[in-house]
C-alpha cells in the first residue's frame, strides 16, 4: 500500500494519502499508536492529516474488513539555522549566501522577507542561496524544509552600494605601512580595500570611515577601491607611492 508523501514534520500536519484497494469506509488511520485525521476516503485511497511523532512509524488503515498492512512513515525534525554568511547583500540581489545548520537536506525554499528563493542544498548541514532583488532594509530570513521552518536569529540586510568621497594622506612609501583614512557612505559592510589592485589590511570605523594600511607597491600613482556587501566604489583621485 503506497503512502505519499512518506515523510513529514515531527510536529504533524502533513497531508498524506494512502492508496490501495478495499479502503472504503475507513474508520481509522494510525501512524504508530497515534490516530490521524481522515479528510477524504474512497475505495482506493484515504487522505489524512498526519499526527505529530518521531522516528519511523507504521501507518495502517482500518476498515470494516480489517486492518491493512503497515507502511513506513518517516518523521523529519524541523531545520535549525546556526549561521548565515554574509548577513547582507546588494539591492540588485545576486549575492551567494551560505546557510549552515541542521536538518537542511530537505529545504525547499529560503525566504528573504516575503520573497522566496529556491536554494542549492549542499548537505544536511549546509545550503547556498542567491539573494533576490529587494528594497533597502532588514528582512527576516526563513528556511522551509519538509520538517518545518526556522528563522535566522538575525535579520538579512539589503544595502546600497558604497560611495567613497576621499582619503588622507594622499601619498605613502613604496614599503607600505601608511595609515590611510578613507571616507564615504555605506562603508559599514566593507569586505575589502585595494591599492592599485593590491589588497590592504583595513578596519571599519563607522558607516562613513574605513582605516586602511597601504600595502607594499612600486613607485606609482594608484586608485583606491573599496568593496562592501552592497557593491564597490573607487575613491576620487590617486594615491601616490613615492620616496620620502
Amino acid at each position: 500500500m503506497p503512502i505519499d508523501p512518506d515523510q513529514g514534520s515531527t510536529g504533524g500536519g502533513a497531508a498524506v494519502t494512502l492508496t490501495g484497494t478495499g479502503l472504503q469506509n475507513a474508520s481509522e488511520v494510525r501512524f504508530g499508536t497515534k490516530p490521524a485525521i481522515i479528510t477524504a476516503n474512497t475505495a482506493t485511497s484515504v487522505s489524512v492529516v498526519a499526527p505529530s511523532g518521531a522516528g519511523v512509524v507504521a501507518a495502517t488503515v482500518t476498515t470494516p474488513g480489517g486492518t491493512s498492512n503497515p507502511v513506513a512513515f518517516y518523521y523529519v525534525p524541523p531545520p535549525v539555522i546556526l549561521d548565515v554568511s554574509p548577513t547582507s547583500g546588494p539591492l540588485a540581489g545576486g549575492a551567494t549566501i551560505t546557510v549552515t545548520g541542521r536538518g537542511l537536506a530537505t529545504v525547499t525554499s529560503v525566504a528573504f522577507g516575503a520573497t522566496a528563493v529556491t536554494p542549492t542544498v549542499v548537505s544536511d548541514s549546509q545550503l547556498t542561496v542567491v539573494s533576490p532583488a529587494h528594497a533597502t532594509g532588514q528582512v527576516a530570513l526563513v528556511v522551509t524544509a519538509l520538517g518545518g521552518s526556522d528563522t535566522a536569529s538575525g535579520t538579512f540586510g539589503f544595502v546600497a552600494a558604497p560611495t567613497v568621497t576621499g582619503f588622507s594622506p594622499l601619498t605613502g612609501l613604496p614599503a607600505g605601512g601608511t595609515l590611510v583614512d578613507i571616507t564615504g557612505t555605506g562603508l559599514s559592510t566593507t569586505t575589502g580595500v585595494t591599492f592599485g589592485g593590491v589588497p590592504a589590511t583595513f578596519a571599519v570605523l563607522s558607516g562613513t570611515r574605513v582605516a586602511a594600511v597601504a600595502p607594499t607597491h612600486a613607485l606609482d600613482a594608484v586608485t583606491i577601491a573599496l568593496t562592501t556587501t552592497g557593491g564597490s566604489a573607487t575613491a576620487p583621485g590617486v594615491f601616490i607611492y613615492l620616496l620620502g
